[in-house]
């Protein structure tokens, strides 16, 4: 038997394959807790979406571009912008410079807008 045989950390009367299992449950475990961030992370960006289409009168492909200019241009992630234009419905705050990126890109969206004509 060589040193490469032995594992540190398996106790003498425990299976490779347990381990093994272990190893898998973890790495499984690890995953799933990434999905759902990413699921609520998407969530929140879609209500950012949403909310941003409703102020503008754009389309869903418009709010989504006018979302990601703000976030570019303010050097924060697209995430952390929708997070704080959600909590903005509520606590009716946004800071000074997403509000300024913010609605310097409706302007550019709304130039183009299909949905910016008269009201019926």
């Amino acid at each position: 038997m060589t040193s490469s045989d032995v594992d540190p950390q398996r106790r003498p009367d425990e299976p490779a394959d347990s381990i093994e299992q272990g190893d898998k449950v973890v790495e499984l475990q690890r995953k799933v807790s990434q999905l759902e961030r990413a699921v609520e992370s998407h969530a929140t960006v879609d209500q950012a979406i949403g909310i941003v289409v409703a102020m503008g009168r754009l389309t869903p492909d418009q709010g989504w571009t006018v979302l990601r200019e703000t976030s570019q241009h303010t050097n924060i992630k697209l995430s952390r912008v929708a997070d704080l234009i959600v909590a903005w419905g509520c606590a009716g705050d946004l800071p000074e410079d997403v509000r300024r990126e913010l609605d310097a890109s409706l302007g550019r969206a709304q130039e183009t807008s299909e949905c910016s004509g008269p009201t019926a």
